[in-house]
């Protein structure tokens, strides 16, 4: 949010003299972020003047419109004479007042202003926007003075547009939606500076009429629990918005567009109310508020169409609905150049609807982030009147007496707070006296008593019971945040000063390390990064659509997806069950924007639901959850193992000047699997790879990775179904392994290193294609028995010459004493031993025997 002191000014008495470090440093220290403080005066430097247009040639032959202009700048070029300028704007007329930087100013970026030949003509300066002052982000068109501004042709512009003020940037939190209002940002400062504070909503407002400003129906009390409307008839459609208005609007970045409108939009950065203008002879019939239709239409202001869903919210005539409820107006009743008869609206919505709403149709406007986060509901009323005022100010017409108020706004609940409980959470010494002013200071209801509060089982009753004050507070109407006692306590920590608060650090207990499960996730990252995979980290949401996409069956337990409740994107609001889906969402991104040569990896969780867990139980933040309150919340938690994945596409070796280089394939998918399980610890004994058949895998090009018999991950080839329809590259493979299905690493003694040769014999075995080599391997170990170091495969060759279904396993064998130096006859035994095992388990004959 952008807002200048000026009007901050208004309603706290700021000290004259108060440096913009000071300011900073009090919001900062109210926990309110502070983006930038800007001196406006320093943001452009030189001339920057009024000028009046008198001539305007339209320039053609280009690809846009260009305009040559004569302006009149006074004597502020030394001349006297019109200077001639080009511009690309269309929204001003000669005889406007404009805002002109001469050569020689330079604007915010340091862009320096000169005179140049541009189009075939001499331009002098530059009429300036919004935007290129640094004053908002509106570039549609340069800044046109309003009518009743006084500046004349040569008179310094910066107090016209407000380039004499000072402009505080904050990013406001969720939970702190007061503060996107001056009102909300003028109290606070009122209780960091110890000054007084001008409520600008302290003003009496008319209440409700037995004959309503318009009839509505609301159908929905819960998603809208007040609504409030006014009307003016016979405004005066061309009135114009006042300068001092205009201004404020630029610097806080929002587009002028017509006085109704803008009034609205000053009222919700001034109070914090945001409200709606309707042209009232526009709207057909009663206004009804209630929950859309699936499946309604409905065209914004923004030009587009949008399809609604049973939740959100609308405000409908005789025609259909006319306005998203509390996040955009729709087209067909939005106030126009003719419009002479206003109705304004002014609501309460249901902060949760809202922020669905917006999220799901992408729309988040002004008015939206700041329902989201929490409006007072006690001001529609106010904010009317001060609407209306307005309107009949600066546009003449005749405000209507009678006022509609459906008024369902429930009050404030009292919290109930332990005097000493923001001594005892914070640790810093907080008189109760001092407590109460405090709380009392943020507009909260304070009494003091402990009769009715001793059978609280929590912090509270005991409390009382010990005979000490409890208090019970009632939050004010602008604050709908303070729910709980821990809000209180931030609140009395929070204007008493967070400096107050000692900074000690805990004594860091001896003898902890990582745990074991951090070790192993550690040792697999770092395993999977040294053989060239990059690690990604996926949003953990996914599509509806995605179980279909990987073709999973329908009885597949990875089918079941638990949903989100308040989703990011409704596009997206199931948890992931595997995490192949969003890996491959990153690994076809990433091939989209060039990348051939794809690995990457991830480790992390996927949830999947408890079928009939129930609800869990509502725990409140005033004291610690019991064992049972734990055990039935995490009954209702989804199951959220820990998974790792890997997906790889293009060349796993590299082509060079050093030859060809070697595509990535399934085989490189299972040995991923193998790194994995190796750097878990678990031993190559105890690993078993055999084919299988699994989505979204390739079912002839499918492995299982097993642990002690005991499935622990597949990986292999995906299905190419599933490859078209991800529009991932051909011959894409993945992997991916439950981690927490993994036993605990053994305890591994040193291995006994020999210090006498090895002898090294090459074997290739010719057996059915069927045969796993593993299982080969397995057996050359099991024959060859205790000289056997180590055996790897080094080739697979496949021929007529071998028989069709037949292929070649080439293997490496070395064999090694510990304590001698074997003799030949012995290496060859062994090797002889080691085939007749494979040839009696598999058939398997050596080549070219």
């Amino acid at each position: 949010m952008r807002v200048s002191v000026s009007w901050l000014r208004e309603h706290v008495d700021l000290p004259a003299d108060l440096p913009t470090g000071d300011l900073e440093q009090a919001l900062v220290d109210l926990g309110i972020e502070v983006d930038s403080v800007v001196d406006l005066r320093e943001t452009v430097t030189g001339p920057l003047v009024v000028g009046e247009v008198l001539e305007i040639e339209e320039l053609t032959g280009f690809k846009k419109p260009i305009r040559f202009c004569r302006v009149d700048v006074g004597a502020a070029n030394g001349t006297g004479e019109p200077q001639e300028i080009v511009c690309g704007a269309r929204n001003f007329a000669q005889g406007d007042r404009v805002v002109v930087i001469l050569p020689g100013g330079v604007l915010p970026g340091d862009f320096h202003i000169g005179a140049r030949k541009t189009y075939g003509r001499n331009s002098n300066g530059m009429i300036c926007s919004a935007k290129e002052l640094g004053l908002g982000d509106d570039h549609s068109g340069i800044i046109v003075l309003p009518e009743d501004s006084p500046a004349k042709p040569g008179d310094d512009a910066r107090p016209v547009v407000g380039l004499d003020d000072v402009v505080v940037e904050l990013e406001i939190t969720p939970d702190r939606g007061y503060a996107l209002s001056v009102r909300g940002l003028a109290r606070e400062l009122s209780h960091a500076l110890g000054v007084p504070f001008r409520d600008p909503a302290d003003l009496p407002a008319p209440g409700a009429t037995a004959e309503p400003a318009y009839p509505v129906e609301v159908r929905d009390t819960v998603g809208c629990d007040r609504f409030a409307a006014r009307m003016v008839r016979g405004v005066d459609p061309t009135a114009q918005t006042p300068g001092w208005m205009s201004r404020r609007l630029t610097v806080a970045g929002v587009r002028s567009i017509s006085l109704p409108v803008d009034i609205t939009n000053y009222l919700m950065l001034e109070l914090g109310q945001p409200m709606h203008a309707f042209d009232a002879d526009r709207i057909s019939g009663p206004l009804v508020v209630r929950r859309a239709e699936a499946g309604e239409k409905l065209t914004t202001l923004d030009g587009v169409t949008r399809t609604l869903v049973a939740e959100d919210m609308v405000i409908c005539d005789d025609t259909g609905p006319i306005s998203l409820a509390a996040v955009m107006g729709g087209e067909t009743s939005e106030v126009v150049a003719s419009t002479t008869d206003v109705l304004f609206e002014a609501a309460h919505w249901d902060p949760a609807m809202v922020g669905r709403t917006a999220r799901r149709h992408k729309l988040f406007s002004e008015a939206a982030k700041r329902w989201e986060r929490g409006v007072d509901p006690a001001l529609p009323l106010v904010a009317l009147e001060k609407a209306v005022r307005l309107l009949t100010e600066h546009a003449g017409g005749t405000a209507g007496a009678e006022v509609l108020d459906i008024d369902h706004v429930r009050p404030r609940t009292p919290v109930t707070l332990p005097a000493d409980l923001p001594s005892r959470r914070v640790g810093v010494a907080y008189p109760t006296e001092r407590v109460v002013e405090l709380l009392e200071q943020v507009g909260c209801t304070v009494t003091r008593g402990a009769d009715r509060l001793a059978e609280d089982p929590g912090e509270t009753g005991a409390a009382a019971a010990a005979g000490g004050d409890v208090l019970s507070v009632t939050p004010p109407s602008w604050r709908p945040d303070l729910t709980d006692p821990a809000d209180l306590v931030e609140e009395v920590v929070r204007l008493d000063g967070y400096d107050r608060v000692p900074s000690v650090l805990p004594t860091a207990p001896p003898g902890r390390g990582l745990t074991a499960s951090q070790q192993r996730r550690r040792a697999v990252a770092r395993s999977l990064a040294e053989r060239g995979y990059v690690e990604v980290l996926a949003h953990p949401f996914v599509a509806a659509e995605l179980a279909d996409q990987l073709g999973l069956p329908a009885d597949d337990p990875r089918r079941p997806a638990v949903r989100v409740a308040n989703p990011l994107s409704e596009e997206e609001p199931l948890l992931r069950t595997t995490l192949l889906g969003p890996l491959l969402g990153i690994l076809k991104r990433n091939v989209g924007r060039g990348q051939r040569d794809v690995a990457i990896y991830e480790i992390g969780t996927v949830f999947h639901p408890r079928p009939g867990a129930g609800a869990p139980p509502a725990m409140g933040v005033d004291r610690r959850p019991t064992d049972e309150e734990f055990a039935r919340a995490d009954a209702v938690v989804p199951d959220q193992p820990r998974h790792v994945a890997v997906a790889l596409t293009g060349e796993m070796d590299p082509t060079g000047w050093w030859g060809a280089g070697r595509a990535a394939g399934w085989a490189d998918a299972v040995e991923a699997g193998r790194t994995v399980l190796a750097a878990a610890g678990i031993p190559a004994d105890r690993v078993t790879v055999r084919a299988a058949e699994r989505a979204p895998w390739h079912p002839g090009r499918c492995a299982e990775l097993l642990v002690d018999d005991t499935v622990v991950g597949y990986a292999g080839e995906l299905h190419p179904t599933v490859v078209a329809t991800l529009e991932l590259p051909r011959r894409t493979s993945a992997m991916e392994l439950n981690l927490d299905a993994l036993p605990a690493a053994p305890v591994v003694a040193g291995p006994a290193v020999s210090t006498f040769p090895p002898a090294l014999i090459d074997v290739a075995l010719v057996v059915d294609e069927s045969v796993p080599a593993a299982d080969v391997e397995r057996a050359l170990v099991e024959g060859a028995g205790p000289l056997l170091e180590d055996v790897r495969l080094f080739d697979v060759y496949a021929s007529e010459q071998l028989g069709a279904g037949r292929r070649s396993l080439a293997y490496k064998l070395t064999f090694r004493a510990p304590d001698r130096t074997l003799a030949g006859e012995e290496a060859v035994a062994a090797r002889d031993a080691a085939v007749a095992e494979a040839a009696r388990r598999f058939g398997a004959v050596l080549r070219g025997a």
